[in-house]
């Protein structure tokens, strides 16, 4: 469950797996893109959700470093260079997520683009977190 307030308007649909808006005070967190490779900046895999895995391993271990923990993300944007890669693994996807991130579903954009910056890249995500006062 978040610490902040979800935004959800009464007579909209329930949202699977995110939020459309989310109010939070206090202190925030900026985490950039982030992706699939370790603390040596190597890739271990090529695999899609092999590098979500590990980009969800990197975002939790940046937001502990703040002093937060997956509770506090109030805003995640995922870039996918293959939306069909995204939809096919929606379930396996879901148990991943969870895996790192509990059942703290912040708002959330996804956008698929041409390329990251890091060739072998398939995922990179953008979060902002933030603590309560």
């Amino acid at each position: 469950m978040s610490v902040h307030e979800i935004l959800h308007p009464k007579n909209w649909k329930p949202t699977p797996g995110y939020a459309n808006g989310i109010a939070a005070r206090g202190r925030t967190l900026y985490l950039g893109g982030l992706i699939g490779w370790n603390a040596d900046q190597e890739f271990e895999t090529d695999d899609f959700l092999g590098q979500v895995d590990q980009c969800l391993a990197n975002i939790a271990a940046v937001l502990a470093e703040g002093g937060a923990g997956p509770e506090h993300l109030v805003r995640l944007t995922w870039y996918v260079t293959d939306k069909r890669a995204y939809m096919d693994s929606l379930r396996d996807l879901g148990r991943v997520y969870r895996k790192h991130l509990g059942k703290n579903f912040p708002a959330m954009a996804l956008v698929q683009v041409v390329a990251l910056v890091e060739d072998r890249a398939k995922v990179e995500i953008e979060a902002t977190a933030v603590i309560p006062d």
